[in-house]
């Protein structure tokens, strides 16, 4: 019987939001650092000639600082509750950042996670990958894939997602359809810019990327055999075992072991150290102070940003057209809608600015009400767990609006200057329930390997037990993996 094709048609409802250009502002105003915004606001005074500085020096109260015990609710009005809302709308659309990387301010206290910052110059670690990839000729696609591995990197330069995972991510949160192929590709122009080993997936896929730009010899061949065919028994230095699977003979293991050491493991620390591996040297958003009797006030950190009004004199062109349109020349109603819309656009950024500091506030408040013992006194085993979903549900924002706000984001204490996200971290639950910050049980673990005897470096087992007697009962397989994510290598690669 032959087949036919029958054309139907179907009504389908499908909601889609699109975001207004005044939510895409917010947006942007808020993920901006303290520096950037105000060379954003300068050059937003430069365009827009209904956007000027107002000549009132009072400053806005309310929402610039606050205490943890004056703190008045009545600020909230139902204006900004509603930008709030609109706001949170939007972000959540967006989907979050949490992936993209981190710089770490500089801090006055050792910790497990966080390293001190390395000031240079101006040019970021980022910039510097961009301005590679403006070299190549690029889809838009292949732009798109670019730019969302490059924000995809850690802060070793290296990528620590599957190719399945950034191609999903693509799709949900960027409406990019690239499949695990093109994701795959496009990854491969990546790992060929500078320095060598940028975007490699693993340690001995950073060493192989980088031994592949060397010249052609014995030498080079000799170090691709061993990162490539003997990389476990390598990394445990069991040397002989190595020598004896590649057949090498004792001076072409040293000289490669040798050149072998003097690659780099970490490409983006390295571009960092010489490039500024922030934005910007540190300027704080918030300032955080902290009283003898451990009371904690802060206030947002207003830099040289100057108070913003409608110019006057476009204002008062607009009410004047409006109330004079009848017979109004083509000429005349041109004005008026060129000063229609610049007032519309100058009211709008001062809205944006005014949400921004609205946003900011209340999610430092939350964060000084959860941690108000590490800001008391200073020390970081006092930081108890806490994620960004803590701070969404004590604000009422969502999830993506918390990620924004402590993307670089920096706050300065008495105990020194953090990032934002210095204060997060997930929680470990002991076997009676009790909830641990992974932060103060990696402290601990740390002080023990430290104090431990060298000659006899203590097994993930005996540390087990030596952080049970510490008041940590965690398992071996947790020690084994806090000890990895601090970079401590095994007992026997301890060894001294």
């Amino acid at each position: 019987m032959a087949q036919q094709l029958i054309q139907t048609q179907a009504q389908k409802q499908v909601q889609i939001q699109k975001l207004s250009q005044q939510q895409m502002l917010q947006v942007k105003l808020l993920e901006m650092p303290l520096t950037e915004l105000e060379d954003n606001v300068r050059a937003e005074l430069d365009d827009n000639p209904a956007l000027e500085v107002s000549t009132d020096e009072d400053m806005p109260s309310g929402e610039d600082t606050a205490t943890d015990d004056n703190y008045d609710s009545s600020d909230d009005n139902e204006e900004s509750a509603d930008r709030e809302e609109a706001l949170d709308n939007a972000l959540k659309d967006l989907g979050s950042d949490d992936d993209m990387p981190v710089s770490y301010g500089q801090q006055q206290t050792d910790n497990a996670d966080y390293e001190e910052m390395v000031y240079g110059d101006t040019v970021s670690f980022y910039d510097k990958l961009k301005e590679q990839m403006g070299e190549l000729e690029l889809s838009t696609k292949q732009r798109d894939i670019m730019e969302y591995l490059i924000g995809s990197l850690d802060d070793d330069g290296l990528l620590r997602k599957d190719i399945d995972t950034i191609s999903d991510e693509l799709a949900i949160y960027h409406n990019v359809d690239a499949t695990p192929t093109e994701v795959k590709e496009v990854l491969g122009l990546l790992q060929g810019f500078d320095p060598a080993g940028i975007g490699a997936q693993s340690l001995q896929e950073c060493l192989l990327l980088q031994i592949e730009r060397r010249p052609p010899s014995q030498l080079t061949d000799d170090m691709k055999a061993i990162v490539g065919k003997a990389f476990d028994e390598f990394s445990k230095k069991h040397w002989d075992k190595v020598q004896t699977q590649l057949g090498l003979t004792d001076n072409r293991m040293r000289e490669a072991v040798k050149e072998i050491s003097r690659l780099n493991p970490k490409p983006g620390a390295s571009l960092g150290e010489t490039e500024g591996r922030n934005v910007q040297q540190i300027t704080p958003d918030f300032i955080i102070d902290t009283a003898d009797d451990g009371s904690v006030s802060f206030s947002l950190n207003q830099g040289d940003l100057p108070e913003l009004t409608v110019s006057p004199s476009f204002s008062d062109m607009v009410n004047t057209y409006k109330n004079n349109r009848k017979g109004m020349s083509r000429s005349e109603k041109e004005a008026l809608l060129y000063a229609k819309e610049k007032v519309e656009k100058a009211q709008g950024y001062i809205d944006a600015i005014k949400q921004r500091r609205h946003t900011l506030y209340i999610t430092m408040k939350a964060i000084i009400e959860w941690q108000h013992k590490f800001f008391s006194d200073g020390d970081e085993a006092d930081l108890k767990p806490m994620i960004l979903k803590d701070i969404a549900d004590k604000t009422g924002l969502d999830i993506s609006t918390i990620s924004r706000v402590s993307n670089v984001k920096y706050a300065q204490t008495r105990w020194g200057t953090f990032p934002l996200r210095y204060f997060f971290s997930d929680g470990y639950k002991t076997g009676d329930g009790e909830e641990l910050s992974t932060r103060k049980i990696k402290l601990a673990l740390k002080d023990i390997i430290s104090k431990e005897d060298k000659a006899k470096p203590l097994s993930d087992d005996a540390l087990a037990a030596a952080m049970k007697k510490a008041g940590f009962p965690i398992a071996r397989r947790t020690i084994a993996k806090y000890r990895e994510q601090m970079d401590i290598p095994v007992a026997r690669m301890r060894k001294g």
